[in-house]
């Protein structure tokens, strides 16, 4: 899958395509659907299936301090498009000419004359242009002034559940990972790459692989059963750990990290992308009187989940 960094960035040899927009955050049912129906049409019309995403979301760029937390990272996302047969990704930077856009020029200038669309696919509640004055009567009829099919997907519920990036966000911040996991279709997981960090685990007796979040997650903060995977090492197997989600405010610390400790195996995963597929809410993120009364407590966790473990192998 390519992934485009802006539309400046798309190659003026890309072709047409067949197009679906959003910010696709965690890849739920819902977007499945409209992906699905994406590839569908790309296939029968022989154009490259085509999704475009925003960096900030609109929500994030317009206020920042009451956007929702992320459900998924980048590196998740493109792993999941990917699986879905999505060959290109364009990840488009939003920021106040963009925003400014009318929706008729957003529609000829972008969607038609940069991006060659032949057609596109959107929820039954897609918005577009400045002010999201665009609904689906002018893009419908847009589509038959320049040339290109709308399809409109309906919602989608599972086990009586609307599947929406609300209803997965709802989920997260109660750390309920099977509502989670009915709504986005697999267990919930978090991806990325593996940093150095302050190597304080190593110095506690419970060394961790660092996942440095960018964006604030949807996921309660604190302390969970995991399973880590390689994504670079074709074949890697799922290993069990317990990782810490959160600030680490023992440390005074702010920035999100996700902090993984893999039980039994010492393994260098310096560099490596992962998979950190979260199993069992243990408890929330706290704060310590002291590095010692910390470390006990990891170990305490260590504990619950070799027996969360044990008792699944039981």
């Amino acid at each position: 899958m390519e992934l485009v960094r802006g539309l400046h960035n798309l190659p003026d040899t890309a072709g047409p395509c067949v197009l679906t927009i959003g910010n696709f955050d965690g890849v739920h049912r819902g977007h499945q659907a409209l992906i699905s129906r994406t590839v569908e049409h790309a296939r029968r019309l022989g154009a490259a299936a085509t999704v475009l995403s925003f960096e900030p979301t609109p929500r994030e760029y317009f206020s920042r301090e009451r956007a929702p937390g992320r459900v998924s990272t980048l590196r998740g996302k493109l792993l999941d498009l990917h699986a879905m047969g999505v060959a290109r990704l364009i990840v488009q930077r939003f920021h106040r000419g963009f925003a400014a856009y009318e929706a008729v020029a957003f529609v000829r200038e972008l969607l038609v004359g940069r991006l060659q669309i032949r057609g596109i696919v959107v929820g039954d509640d897609f918005r577009f242009g400045a002010r999201r004055a665009g609904d689906l009567t002018l893009l419908r009829r847009l589509g038959r002034e320049n040339g290109f099919e709308v399809d409109v997907v309906g919602g989608v519920e599972h086990d009586g559940l609307r599947c929406s990036s609300t209803a997965v966000r709802e989920a997260l911040a109660a750390a309920d990972l099977r509502r989670a996991q009915a709504l986005i279709g697999r267990p919930y997981r978090l991806v990325g790459r593996i940093r150095s960090g302050l190597r304080l685990g190593r110095r506690l007796g419970m060394p961790t692989a660092n996942l440095s979040l960018q964006r604030r997650p949807a996921l309660r903060l604190g302390v969970y059963v995991v399973e880590l995977r390689r994504l670079d090492v074709d074949g890697a197997a799922a290993l069990p750990g317990v990782a810490n989600l959160g600030v680490r405010p023992t440390l005074g610390l702010t920035r999100c990290l996700l902090e993984t400790h893999v039980l039994g195996h010492d393994v260098n995963l310096y560099g490596a992308c992962v998979e950190v597929r979260f199993r069992e809410f243990l408890r929330p993120e706290a704060r310590f009187e002291s590095l010692d009364a910390l470390a006990a407590q990891m170990h305490r966790d260590k504990d619950a989940a070799l027996a969360f473990f044990a008792a699944e192998s039981a």
